[in-house]
């Protein structure tokens, strides 16, 4: 391909791209094109893309994960070995940080500390790497990194924030943007431009191992969350080149990923595309409007027949047809060669690359697997040089927009110096406070006064550990439970009892989950009944671990679960407790929602603490100490049990019916979540009592803090759309804003919703915002508002 058709391929003739064909010699005199990083970006590329070989072009779609042990020698990368092993050079790497390719490294899916480089390490293998990219391949093309950072960086010593779903509950994008800028800077200065997140599925089923890694179950929410997390990753707004000290972001999953038949993972998601469009597109699409996002990952699961890595609609039509995006779309691991083994759609690995590469898969994680057979397909002519050309050009730009060619390094000492600092320590101790939801509070139990609580007893078997959730590494510290209750009253009577074990591993990359002994843990029980009864109040910490709620990647590595109670015997262990008749806190450190209606039951306090990073264990003492007020909410609905999935509070008019013998609520409400003040929120009072179709409907919100001490409270506006041709659900949240009260303080909010929040799609699906009466619905919950209604005409 010549350099003119080189451009057009990119950019259809555009200006920008036109710009090297227009005048080459005011870039060229100094060397090739494409290292010129004064020159358009397209212009580049087109220049580069003419003057590569098609091994070479089909070496930038494929990566090495396992394949590393073919370029190192120890934990070294070595540049000879590399050279043998690929002639025509490296497109992209899976996980610099972890030792898969070292012999006994497999998936490296986070645990122990044993499984990954040290920040050093990582550092020197980046900088070798791509030294050798640079000065001994023929055209010197940077090689692309990426990482995973769903709640931190997934690396030895980086910062573990919440889980993703604790920094939902807190309702605050400006925490979610600075969480998500830290973990930038982390990545960016080990030398890694890309990361795996954020993950902006809703979610629909709590059986769905995955739950903890998501938002939640609201569009809205979703979206917001998610242009937060991309700007704090990225920076804010369109750019056409990366700042230093920020990453590209990746959206994943599109889409479907968060309902999967069964809550079994990679399932097929049996919905719609009337439903997509209303619900599970929008944060994607919310996100593409508003940032630059880098890229996109297709997920697992397959929408009506189709694989979502094989479809050209998904992909093609809607995603950068529809809505213009112009990033790199890469696979999720191991998603293009099941389109063969798992889906049987495709019928082998050649026939798998192809239809992904016709989708608009430009990257094949982790491993390149299917890629591999392209050469042998355009050969045979089965697969279009064009298509290879479209995926190169695009990784390519994805490079020089990023930086490669000019600084694809890392700088260990900046690396050291920020990784983990005070900084993101105190940030995390913010983050954890801001995820802490307060569920139940009978008779004022909480919070515990150190001057008159005496002993406490504080069991469980999550009240010594730091949970940290999927997608965690090893940082470089942690505070339990327990840990941060000595440390904040070091003059209290607190004494200990394991309660129960869970399983019997900690190690959450372990194939196998076992739970532990029944017959051990029930001596345990007998144990901490004793402790308990020497005490005035108890403090139960339970839940889940990184292996009862985690990623059913395989079928010998399970995730998903039939039962969303508590399990092993932790249940009895609540019972034993309870029948002491002391005051009895639960804190809730877990994964999955907690829909655990017996341990609800008999609690007199429920402090939901999700996993909630490495500073956790302080906030949740600062808490049930009253050092802090929880603020949180609930992103998600709570069911009571299995049998009312799926249930989100968004639901159409006609479902929620009842059922014979049991209670049609949640076990908690989307929204809900308590706190040791009290707070008025009025009704909303919007600027006029009718509105164009064309304008934004303008609200305000009165907030007080009625009580005693000051707070923070989550005040959510809602609209239920009436009288429309296509039946709308009970509920929609348009706007939310957390504030922070003095007792007695009261604040006025201002909310705009705007025309494109309100259209609907009609029966032709056409987006429009259709005249009828419109319900304004403010409150504290989804379950606690007040109303006003408005026309839309």
């Amino acid at each position: 391909m010549d350099r003119r058709g080189a451009i057009k391929l990119l950019a259809g003739g555009s200006a920008s791209a036109l710009a090297f064909a227009q005048a080459p010699a005011a870039f060229a005199a100094a060397g090739p094109l494409y290292r010129d990083a004064r020159a358009p970006i397209p212009s580049r590329v087109a220049d580069l893309l003419a003057r590569m070989t098609l091994p070479e072009k089909i070496a930038q779609l494929r990566a090495a994960w396992a394949q590393k042990a073919d370029m190192i020698e120890g934990l070294e990368f070595d540049p000879a070995k590399a050279s043998a092993a690929f002639p025509d050079g490296i497109g992209h790497v899976t996980r610099p940080s972890d030792k898969r390719g070292v012999p006994g490294i497999t998936g490296a899916a986070g645990g122990t500390a044993a499984r990954w480089r040290t920040p050093k390490q990582t550092v020197d293998f980046i900088n070798a790497l791509q030294r050798w990219a640079l000065e001994d391949t023929r055209l010197g093309i940077p090689v692309l990194l990426h990482e995973e950072s769903l709640h931190g960086y997934m690396a030895t010593e980086a910062t573990m924030f919440p889980q993703a779903i604790a920094l939902a509950g807190s309702f605050d994008t400006d925490l979610m943007r600075r969480v998500q800028a830290v973990i930038a800077r982390e990545v960016r200065a080990r030398g890694v431009p890309l990361v795996l997140s954020p993950v902006v599925d809703i979610v629909r089923d709590p059986r769905w191992g995955r739950i903890e890694e998501t938002w939640g179950e609201d569009p809205y929410l979703c979206a917001e969350m998610g242009v937060a997390a991309v700007e704090g990753l990225q920076g804010p707004g369109k750019f056409d080149r990366l700042a230093p000290g920020k990453v590209f972001a990746t959206l994943k999953h599109m889409t479907g990923h968060g309902q999967p038949e069964s809550g079994n993972n990679v399932s097929p998601a049996q919905t719609a595309r009337r439903d997509l469009r209303e619900n599970f597109f929008k944060p994607f699409h919310e996100v593409v409007r508003r940032t630059s996002i880098g890229a996109v990952m297709p997920s697992y699961n397959e929408i009506d027949g189709i694989p979502s890595h094989a479809s050209t609609w998904l992909l093609g039509d809607v995603l950068r047809g529809e809505w213009g995006f112009d990033g790199l779309i890469v696979s999720d691991y191991g998603g293009v060669h099941e389109l063969a083994t798992l889906h049987h759609v495709a019928r082998d690995e050649a026939d798998a690359a192809l239809q992904a590469l016709e989708a608009g898969v430009d990257s094949e994680l982790p491993d390149g697997q299917a890629y591999a057979t392209l050469a042998d397909g355009v050969a045979a002519d089965r697969v279009p040089v064009e298509l290879i050309d479209r995926a190169c050009a695009r990784m390519l730009t994805f490079k020089m927009r990023a930086g490669l060619f000019e600084n694809p390094y890392g700088d260990a000492a900046l690396a050291e110096r920020i990784t983990g600092n005070a900084e993101a320590r105190a940030l995390a101790l913010e983050a954890a406070r801001k995820g802490l939801c307060l569920l139940k509070n009978e008779n004022d139990t909480l919070p515990l006064d150190p001057a008159r609580m005496g002993r406490v007893a504080v069991i469980g078997p999550n009240h010594a550990i730091a949970r940290l959730g999927g997608y965690s590494s090893v940082p470089k510290q942690t505070v339990s439970l327990i840990e941060g209750l000595r440390a904040l009253a070091p003059d209290a009577d607190f004494t200990t009892a394991q309660g129960v074990f869970i399983t019997t591993s900690e190690d959450r990359s372990v194939d196998e989950v076992e739970l532990a002994d029944p017959a051990r843990n029930r001596e345990l029980i007998a144990e901490a009944v004793a402790v308990a009864r020497a005490a005035d109040a108890i403090v139960l910490a339970i839940g889940d671990t990184e292996q009862t709620s985690r990623e059913g990647f395989a079928k010998n590595h399970l995730g998903d679960r039939t039962d969303l109670d508590l399990v092993g015997e932790q249940n009895e262990l609540v019972d034993a407790l309870t029948a002491l008749g002391k005051p009895l806190v639960i804190a809730a450190i877990n994964g999955r929602p907690p829909s655990w209606p017996n341990a609800v039951a008999k609690a007199d306090a429920i402090l939901e603490c999700w996993y909630p990073g490495q500073e956790g264990g302080t906030a949740m003492a600062e808490a049930l100490l009253g050092r802090i007020n929880p603020g949180s909410k609930l992103p998600v609905t709570v069911v009571r049990d299995a049998g009312q999935v799926p249930f989100y509070y968004d639901h159409k008019p006609s479902a929620r019916r009842g059922y014979l013998f049991d209670d049609k609520a949640p076990l908690f409400p989307f929204g809900h979540g308590l706190s040791y003040t009290t707070f008025s929120v009025s009704a909303p009072r919007p600027s006029r009592e009718t509105y164009a179709s064309t304008q934004a409907i303008e609200v305000e919100v009165e907030v007080e803090n009625t009580g005693e001490r000051g707070g923070d409270e989550v005040v959510q506006l809602y609209v239920t759309r009436e009288d429309l041709p296509i039946t709308q659900p009970v509920l929609e949240l348009k706007g939310f804003q957390r504030v922070t009260l003095a007792a007695g303080e009261s604040r006025t909010l201002r909310f705009a919703i705007e025309p494109r929040q309100l259209a609907i799609w009609d029966r032709e699906m056409n987006e429009v915002n259709l005249p009828g009466p419109a319900i304004l619905s403010a409150g504290n919950s989804s379950a606690n508002l007040k109303t006003a209604r408005v026309e839309i005409l």
